[in-house]
């Protein structure tokens, strides 16, 4: 049972609701909170008329100032590229090997390489440039397609099996169990014999037939002690640095199936200056020639 309200002749009325003998007393809002409320709701309102705010089916209301943040921002963009005009034009007609004997031009490019490989690379080959299964790590020295300035442009410029570059980089191994070029003996004897160039087979009785057949087969491009062949993107079997894994399973499937990565080329989607920067980024990053 509600206590009785006791109440005095000058209380300002109340909003009705009472709980355990407290009432709300309807008081009005102070005038200055009122007022800023209102100001707001005008504020709103011309915001909403002057800028991009409403938005439709297909895009926002453009607002009567014509203000664009996608403008803004390509504005700003357009000035950084004016200001790094000169230098820009310094990294694309000097020489490749010649940009880490030019201080400024070296730390410059190195700089902006590394925003574009995280723009456009860390994808694929990790924000820190150490690969993963089927993407190179470019922070050791083994280059299936060599680690000079001059060959790191050219895949980074071409790509490698895309068909959008006439000039990107191109091998391609046979598919020797699923193309029955091989028997499935045989590919696991090779695969023995790839695995003892640099540790242990899984079965050492294999190796020796499995070296003949890698000699008949599989030395032309990866060379008679398996070290491999730059000019042709053949790996090299012998250092225990593997794209896809070393192990039995994966290397019987890499034999039985082949591999076939593919990279873009790069020239069509970034200027000159950015892929030698990016080219600068990636050779000094510890593996480079």
């Amino acid at each position: 049972m509600s206590k009785k309200v006791k109440k005095f002749e000058d209380d300002p009325n109340t909003t009705g609701h009472s709980w355990d003998g407290i009432e709300e007393f309807d008081n009005p809002m102070p005038r200055w909170w009122l007022w800023t409320f209102y100001a707001t709701i005008i504020w709103a309102i011309g915001y909403t008329v002057a800028y991009p705010a409403w938005p439709g089916i297909q895009s926002a209301t453009a607002g009567v100032l014509g203000w664009n943040s996608r403008a803004l921002v390509a504005e700003e963009i357009a000035a950084v590229n004016e200001a790094n005009a000169p230098i820009n034009s310094r990294l694309e007609e000097i020489e490749l090997a010649s940009i880490t004997t030019d201080p400024e031009l070296n730390g410059y490019a190195v700089s902006a390489g590394s925003a574009v490989f995280k723009t456009w690379c860390a994808q694929c080959h990790g924000a820190g440039a150490a690969g993963a299964k089927g993407y190179p790590n470019l922070l050791d020295d083994d280059w299936l397609w060599g680690g000079s300035m001059e060959d790191i442009h050219t895949t980074i410029a071409h790509g490698i099996r895309n068909e959008e570059s006439d000039d990107a980089r191109y091998s391609e191994m046979p598919a020797f169990g699923r193309d029955e070029l091989l028997e499935k003996d045989e590919i696991s004897q090779v695969v023995n014999y790839v695995m003892s160039l640099s540790g242990e087979a899984q079965d050492a009785s294999q190796v020796a037939a499995g070296s003949v057949i890698f000699a008949d087969n599989c030395a032309s491009c990866h060379a008679e002690d398996g070290t491999g062949d730059r000019e042709q993107g053949a790996p090299n079997l012998a250092d225990a640095i593997w794209l896809y894994g070393g192990d039995y399973a994966t290397l019987t499937e890499t034999v039985h199936n082949s591999r076939y990565g593919v990279m873009p080329n790069w020239n069509t989607r970034l200027t000159e200056a950015q892929v030698r920067a990016v080219t600068a980024y990636v050779h000094q990053l510890g593996g480079g020639e």
